[in-house]
């Protein structure tokens, strides 16, 4: 889910055509999947520099192709450290919600 900040750019015409125009670009495959031979839907444009309050500002950071990649779920939780579930799964064997 998007920050509060970046909520209006995510659903600005914009960013929706440029997103739209860089999955075609790339075929609609998961860039980092298929780097290793996976054919791999992508569902996600991510930004490779971040974006926060200033750099949202600034086009060749939100809107440009070299700062995109398109990635699958799995890998764009990968891109941020982040674990793609939803869960943690204890030593002891329970789970964290």
């Amino acid at each position: 889910m998007a920050r509060a900040f970046a909520l209006d750019f995510y659903s600005s015409k914009a960013w929706k055509e440029t997103r739209s125009a860089y999955m075609r670009s790339v075929g609609g495959l998961c860039e980092i999947c298929l780097q290793n031979g996976i054919y791999t839907p992508a569902v996600i444009v991510h930004h490779k520099i971040h974006l926060d309050p200033e750099t949202i500002k600034d086009p060749e950071v939100a809107l440009a192709f070299s700062n995109l990649c398109a990635v699958c779920v799995d890998c764009h939780a990968k891109e941020h450290q982040k674990n793609s579930r939803r869960y943690t799964i204890l030593p002891n064997g329970s789970l964290k919600i």
